[in-house]
């Protein structure tokens, strides 16, 4: 075997996460395309949007306490009449009636249960964005490691392709008597390790297929790992750090929570104050058909109440302690969730200088382990190398190449959970072309609806 056709095998084109998965192509899928996929179809998003819409309805429930309550009422039954002792007589009655009661004063509960439920509300829209987020940052790792497990299957196949060559060269040096039968076993031991890690490689990539699917929704196809995430990052750590602070999603939730605790507490307290209360009823009550002498009677009445709660065994008093007890500990989370969010930030902008330096040092690793094996197989060629320094050249070079695969990926992946750090990898923010979910539609349809029990898409 020539010493040029070794070369080649060792520098086979293989495909980097700089060029993405196998040839070019117009079909390819990008890695936008695929977080939108996942942004549209994610059940995890979709299940997040389906609870949000749910706690919309907190605001017209509570918003139900400025609004009057009419029920209608028929009784049916027999009255007992005693004119002389030892003598009972029954008379049979009906009756019709509508009743409506206002509250007009409730101790300012309605104001403070409604501003209860808006920040409830806010709350769980940065709940949502974290979950978009995480699904995002989800889709796009998984993205990447397709590309780089398919790239590590690439480079195994390559390695195996090139120890073929050296078993059957080591075979024939052997047959004509310038090898030894070591050197056959060596060659055919790297080969038979080669072929271990190629099928590793292959469960890998596998796995990687499989995970991507479950979070975009669809098999992988032809991936381009080209991506413009790199001009979405701060500038540096600080910068970082100060966005991250003012727009994370976990710690605005935090804020709104504490204003809903603060409302809570206010709420409560009105169970401590009066309730007035206007009251109209009328009605109408006759005896059944068919009873002689039928009669009708209608009456109407409006009553106002005022009801002051002196003593109520102590279970409001309880419950303001409690609530002011929740109120202490959601001020706590604000600071609980700046703290873990300043920690992922500077974790993340950690791993993604460590991956930009690992890519310079595996690049450098590349380059050089080419060239030692290129002198090593012609050093080979002249009786100054043995087998063994081949397949260990070949070896370093296959590896450093793997590095170079993992450290392409990392940096991705580290820079995309860097924007993910600092609350911006939303669809609005990395520009993703889908249609975005607005939360707001669906809360301004129900906030101010006083009847109807289908929901605004007609279930």
């Amino acid at each position: 075997m020539s010493r040029k056709l070794l070369i080649a095998l060792a520098g086979l084109a293989l495909p980097l996460l700089g060029s993405g998965v196998g040839a070019p192509s117009a079909q390819a899928q990008s890695i936008n395309e695929a977080l939108g996929a996942a942004y549209a179809n994610n059940p995890s998003i979709n299940a997040a949007r389906a609870e949000l819409r749910s706690v919309d309805e907190s605001v017209p429930q509570a918003l139900s306490g400025w609004r009057p309550q009419i029920f209608g009422n028929v009784d049916v039954g027999s009255v007992s009449s005693n004119p002389n002792p030892g003598s009972s007589r029954y008379r049979n009655t009906a009756a019709i009636g509508l009743s409506v009661q206002q509250a007009l004063f409730r101790g300012f509960r309605t104001v403070n249960s409604t501003r209860q439920a808006e920040a409830i509300v806010l709350a769980q829209r940065e709940s949502l964005r974290s979950t978009e987020q995480n699904v995002l940052f989800d889709a796009a790792s998984a993205y990447m490691d397709v590309i780089r497990d398919t790239a590590i299957v690439s480079l195994r196949r390559s390695n195996i392709q090139f120890l073929n060559e050296q078993v059957r060269a080591a075979r024939d040096r052997f047959e004509v008597g310038e090898g030894t039968r070591t050197d056959v076993s060596q060659a055919e031991a790297r080969l038979a390790d080669a072929q271990a890690e190629l099928n590793l490689a292959l469960a890998n990539v596998n796995t990687s297929r499989a995970v991507y699917r479950q979070v975009i929704g669809a098999d992988p196809k032809a991936l381009s790992a080209r991506t413009d995430i790199y001009r979405h990052l701060p500038k540096n750590v600080d910068q970082a750090i100060r966005i991250g602070a003012d727009e994370h999603p976990a710690i605005l939730s935090s804020l709104h929570l504490v204003d809903a605790a603060i409302f809570n507490v206010k709420a409560t307290e009105g169970e401590l104050l009066p309730t007035v209360t206007l009251e109209g009823n009328i009605e109408r009550q006759w005896s059944p058909p068919g009873v002689s002498n039928l009669t009708s009677q209608d009456s109407a009445s409006v009553f106002g109440r005022v009801s002051i709660p002196i003593y109520q065994g102590g279970s409001v008093s309880s419950r303001v302690r409690e609530a002011k007890e929740d109120l202490g500990q959601a001020q706590v989370q604000v600071d609980v969730a700046r703290d873990r969010i300043r920690a992922l930030v500077v974790s993340a902008w950690g791993q993604y200088e460590a991956a930009v330096a690992s890519i310079s040092a595996a690049e450098a690793s590349v380059s050089a382990n080419q060239l030692a094996l290129e002198g090593v197989i012609e050093e080979q060629r002249v009786g100054q190398r043995t087998t063994l320094d081949v397949l260990d050249a070949q070896f370093e070079l296959v590896n450093s190449r793997v590095l170079l695969v993992s450290a392409q990926r990392d940096r991705a992946v580290a820079a995309y959970l860097l924007i993910s750090s600092i609350g911006r990898l939303t669809a609005d923010s990395i520009g993703l072309r889908v249609a975005v979910y607005k939360p707001s539609e669906h809360y301004d349809k129900v906030r101010n609806s006083w009847y109807g029990i289908r929901t605004p898409d007609g279930r």
